[in-house]
C-alpha cells in the first residue's frame, strides 16, 4: 500500500497499437505506485496530452505515426518536460543513440519482460538512465570513433525525392505512410527506396538508419 508521502507516477502511453496499450495499462495500473492517466496513438495526440495533463513519464514508441523522434524532440523542448522512456521494437544502436541525444531517460525493447519494464519505469523516475541490457554493448560501441570518411558519401547523387524517402524510412515511417505524405504510390516509394539504397551502397534497413544518423537526417 502506498504511503501518503509516496507519489504515484502518472504515465502517458504513446503507441499506435491498441492491444499493446491495453496490456500496458493493465500491467501498470496493477502497481500501487503507478497510474496510466492517458493514451495516445500518434505524435499529435501525444504532444496534446503532455501539454494538457503534465504526466510524470511518457512511454514512447519511436515508430508511431508522425515519428516518435519528433515527439521526443518536442517534449524535451517544453519548459518542464516529463521523463520519457522509449519502448520500441528497434534493437538498433543508432535509434538508441539518437533517442538519448534527444533527451530520452531510458530505452527498452518491447520484447522485454513485464518486470523489466516496471523496473525501468522506477529507475527512470529515480533519475537514473535505464538501457535495455542487450543494448548496453551497442551504446559502448557508439562511443568508439568511426574510421569511415563522409567525403566518399554519394548522397549528392540522389534525387530530392530519393533523399526524402531515405530520411522518412530512417525515421520509422512505413512505405504506405511515406506514400501518403509525399502524395506518391506505394510502388513509387518502393522504387525510390530501392534505387537510393543501391546508390548509397546500403544492403538493409539497419545500415540505412546508421547512415541517416551519421548525416544528421534523424535530427531534422
Amino acid at each position: 500500500m502506498i504511503q501518503d508521502d509516496e507519489r504515484v507516477t502518472r504515465i502517458l502511453i504513446a503507441d499506435d497499437h491498441a492491444v499493446l496499450r491495453a496490456g500496458l495499462r493493465m500491467l501498470i495500473n496493477a502497481q500501487a505506485d503507478m497510474e496510466v492517466i492517458a493514451e495516445a496513438k500518434d505524435v499529435l495526440e501525444t504532444l496534446d496530452a503532455v501539454r494538457r495533463l503534465h504526466p510524470d513519464l511518457v512511454l514512447l514508441d519511436l515508430s508511431m505515426p508522425g515519428s516518435g523522434f519528433r515527439a521526443l524532440r518536442e517534449i524535451h523542448a517544453l519548459p518542464d518536460p516529463p521523463r520519457v522512456l522509449v519502448l520500441t521494437m528497434h534493437e538498433d544502436e543508432e535509434y538508441l543513440r539518437e533517442a538519448l541525444r534527444l533527451g530520452a531517460a531510458g530505452y527498452i525493447v518491447k520484447a522485454a519482460a513485464d518486470q523489466e519494464l516496471l523496473s525501468a519505469i522506477r529507475a527512470v523516475m529515480r533519475g537514473d538512465v535505464y538501457i535495455h541490457p542487450s543494448m548496453t554493448r551497442a551504446l559502448l560501441d557508439t562511443l568508439l570513433p568511426t574510421t569511415e570518411s563522409l567525403t566518399q558519401d554519394p548522397w549528392d547523387t540522389l534525387s530530392e525525392r530519393e533523399q526524402q524517402v531515405i530520411r522518412l524510412v530512417a525515421l520509422g515511417y512505413t512505405n504506405r505512410e511515406i506514400a501518403a505524405q509525399l502524395y506518391l504510390s506505394v510502388k513509387t516509394v518502393e522504387t525510390y527506396r530501392s534505387r537510393a539504397m543501391r546508390k548509397l551502397g546500403l544492403r538493409n534497413r539497419a545500415q540505412l538508419v546508421q547512415y541517416a544518423a551519421r548525416r544528421g537526417l534523424l535530427n531534422e
